[in-house]
């Protein structure tokens, strides 16, 4: 079957031609990474972070899998794994929708609206919905520290290379694997 492979060449050849650096994994177009920029006028502003995409061979018709390799503090972004609660990719994903629209609509969206009545990290929802200038204020704090481009990025890059590739959203509602993230150390 040689359309969804036809089909994941040309969106991951679009996705780089685009605006986005993108760096392949492996010598592969199955793996990649891809810097993406906060949206404006939030407070993820100004933070820049590198997304893990895993596209399976089904592509388009089953959803990449996404993950945030450094940290970010967001109700639905797990903060050990870097995993993504978003019904779009998770749950709702077509074969309408390609690489792009997750980069340029579904991510910021996110970032924009988060739902911390569904959190994969619950103390980012229960501080957004408690206080939302302090929770705006740690978004900004996290962004400086694990999101900003440094010249001297050595440390970041060993935490970045801690992270485990396994834990990001897997294009199932199901939620088998809390048991093995909630048992990890901080890295």
């Amino acid at each position: 079957m040689s359309s969804p492979s036809k089909r994941r060449d040309m969106d991951v050849m679009k996705l780089m031609m685009s605006d986005y650096a993108v760096e392949t994994i492996n010598d592969g177009i199955n793996e990649l990474n891809v810097e993406f920029h906060g949206p404006k006028e939030s407070p993820y502003e100004g933070g820049v972070w590198k997304v893990r995409v895993e596209l399976p061979d089904a592509y388009p018709y089953k959803s990449p899998s996404i993950g945030f390799v450094n940290k970010i503090f967001h109700p639905n972004v797990d903060e050990l794994s870097g995993s993504v609660c978003l019904d779009v990719i998770n749950q709702s994903w077509s074969p309408m929708f390609d690489l792009l629209n997750v980069f340029e609509v579904f991510l910021p969206q996110l970032l924009l609206y988060p739902n911390p009545s569904d959190p994969l990290n619950g103390d980012a929802a229960s501080l957004m919905m408690k206080d939302k200038a302090q929770y705006d204020q740690k978004v900004r704090e996290y962004c400086e520290r694990y999101a900003k481009k440094k010249v001297d990025s050595a440390a970041n890059e060993s935490d970045e290379e801690e992270s485990n590739d396994e834990d990001f959203s897997d294009g199932r509602s199901d939620s088998d694997d809390d048991d093995e993230v909630a048992g990890r150390a901080d890295p």
